[in-house]
């Protein structure tokens, strides 16, 4: 369970560095996203499209557990936003949001991830 939490760890700052053209050591090449196979390029160009929006974005961890092959981490997320994201055009504003996700790893790789942020709260910031 060490060596998951420790891979998660990397993982996550390698997110956190916005190096998502690296994940191919850390994410199956066929992951699933809530239940949805989308392959690693989706995988990355959903990531690459908040960090379009927000340049600035983390995924802060607040909480991570792992119990055999599944990780499940709470996010504090925050960026600045300077580009379109949900249809609101960039307004500056800076956001912060919550962030729930679980990862099941295989094969020494993230093959799924159910994961749920809340968008109805960073729409609210966007549009105050």
């Amino acid at each position: 369970m060490e060596d998951l939490r420790a891979f998660y760890r990397r993982y996550n700052e390698r997110c956190n560095a916005h190096a998502f053209e690296t994940l191919g050591e850390f994410v199956a090449a066929d992951v699933r996203v809530n239940d949805r196979a989308i392959g690693l390029d989706d995988y990355v160009e959903g990531l690459s499209k908040v960090v379009r929006a927000f340049p600035d974005y983390r995924w802060e961890l607040r909480h991570l557990l792992v119990e055999r092959d599944l990780v499940a981490a709470h996010f504090r997320d925050s960026g600045t936003h300077r580009g379109a994201f949900l249809g609101v055009y960039p307004t500056g504003r800076r956001v912060e949001t919550c962030e729930f996700a679980v990862y099941r790893v295989a094969a020494g790789k993230i093959a799924e991830v159910w994961v749920t942020a809340d968008d109805l709260a960073l729409l609210d910031q966007l549009r105050a």
